[in-house]
């Protein structure tokens, strides 16, 4: 199992995956998924997904990532919200044409699901906040696939 995050993210590349995309002001949020099945236990209902994110600023101004919400749906209606800070403990400052990417990872009592969700910027400039969409995206168990 990969240990680094680039390790995952190499193997998250190698075995494919959907990579649903969205642009909001400007702003490009691109999203990869993988099933981490050494993590996850189905016997206990415990499925753990880690996702890729990769966000470029296609607009003219310099932005900040202030905050993110998360809305998380299990295929049993269940539905969780998580918000907070910035992503993976960092609030990202990108100037025109920058990207930041980063990984994480999802826990569903499940075997699919999907989140979706919005990040918070501020312009740097002159303090105007914005909602940027982060694009709705599945989380399936490969052996749901088949």
């Amino acid at each position: 199992m990969p240990e680094t995050s680039e390790e995952l993210f190499s193997y998250i590349l190698q075995k494919g995956g959907n990579m649903p995309s969205a642009v909001t002001n400007d702003i490009h949020v691109q999203v990869d998924t993988q099933y981490q099945p050494q993590q996850s236990r189905p016997l206990d209902d415990e499925y753990l997904f880690a996702y890729r994110i990769s966000i470029e600023n296609k607009s003219d101004y310099v932005i900040q990532l202030m905050r993110r919400h998360w809305y998380i749906y299990d295929s049993n209606g269940d539905r969780r919200e998580v918000e907070g800070e910035g992503v993976v403990g960092v609030q990202p400052i990108l100037k025109p044409g920058e990207s930041h990417s980063y990984i994480s990872a999802c826990n569903l009592h499940t075997d699919m699901g999907k989140m979706k969700g919005f990040y918070t910027f501020e312009r740097l400039d002159d303090g105007f906040l914005f909602e940027v969409e982060i694009p709705e995206f599945t989380m399936i168990m490969p052996v749901r696939l088949s």
